[in-house]
């Protein structure tokens, strides 16, 4: 029996239904096929990550408190983007608040990220209007931090951006960083860091300022397992200290940890 069969089987054995249970084994199998790796070298034992990822589908209803009241981080009213006769979407509303958790959502092409640059105002729209807080931090997919640098120096970089000196800067990207299990060393430069390595810095770069409001644009590519569950752990945490925290996501098991999904390819409507 393969990996899928093995890991299927396992969630209908713990209660999923059926048709749940194969939406998370497509998703498992798309992601490790986005690594080249193999499931269970990915993932681990296929009743394993059954039995953990079950646990934490069902672990934000208990575990995870509910904001309600916190301020507005962002707002978007009938937000639209056109590039000359192409419409990429319009229409977009999306309201945030703090402790809260958004996740835009959609198929390739839809316009996740441009959306998402839109949001940190690094792109214009075409049409609606966009109101955020004034500490923003942005985690872009992919690029965002120089090869001939260490991480070292990229936290005293973007820390000087913020008005930090270099000693608090540094310290706080290496406490930020170990609760991503990673521990920059010192003389080493980025370039010379994995895929995976480089996503936390740059997630811990998004952070170093204490922004109230955070914009992730699939900031776990190249993760393997365990950094990719210290993320959903670290969103928690900011949700808790009533950060708002918008995602763009593809992987539909997430949604249960969010509060409201931005689905583009319904024409730009929340639900």
């Amino acid at each position: 029996m393969s990996w899928g069969a093995r890991f299927e089987e396992e969630l209908v054995r713990l209660g999923l239904q059926p048709s749940r249970a194969r939406q998370l084994r497509a998703e498992t199998d798309q992601q490790a096929g986005e690594h080249a790796a193999e499931p269970d070298r990915f993932f681990g034992p296929a009743h394993l990550y059954a039995r953990h990822l079950v646990a934490e589908l069902s672990a934000p209803t208990s575990a995870v408190p509910r904001y309600t009241s916190g301020p507005v981080m962002l707002r978007l009213s009938g937000v639209g983007k056109r590039y000359r006769r192409r419409t990429v979407f319009s229409g977009v509303d999306l309201t945030v608040r703090g402790g809260e958790v958004a996740a835009i959502v959609g198929a390739n092409g839809c316009g996740k990220s441009t959306l998402l640059r839109i949001c940190a105002g690094l792109a214009r729209a075409s049409s609606g209007t966009v109101h955020r807080t004034r500490r923003v931090g942005f985690v872009p997919q992919d690029g965002g931090t120089a090869g001939w640098l260490t991480a070292g120096e990229h936290f005293t970089l973007f820390g000087a951006a913020a008005g930090m000196v270099p000693r608090r800067a540094r310290s706080t990207g290496t406490h930020l960083a170990s609760r991503l299990a990673w521990k920059p060393r010192t003389e080493q430069l980025v370039q010379h860091l994995s895929g995976g390595t480089r996503q936390k810095l740059n997630l811990v770069l998004g952070e170093l300022h204490g922004p109230d409001l955070l914009l992730l644009d699939e900031p776990y590519q190249g993760f393997d397992q365990g950094s990719y569950l210290d993320f959903w752990q670290q969103v928690r945490t900011w949700r808790e200290a009533g950060r708002a925290v918008v995602v763009v996501t593809h992987l539909l098991h997430e949604l249960d940890n969010v509060d409201h999904v931005l689905d583009l390819g319904a024409a730009g409507g929340e639900r």
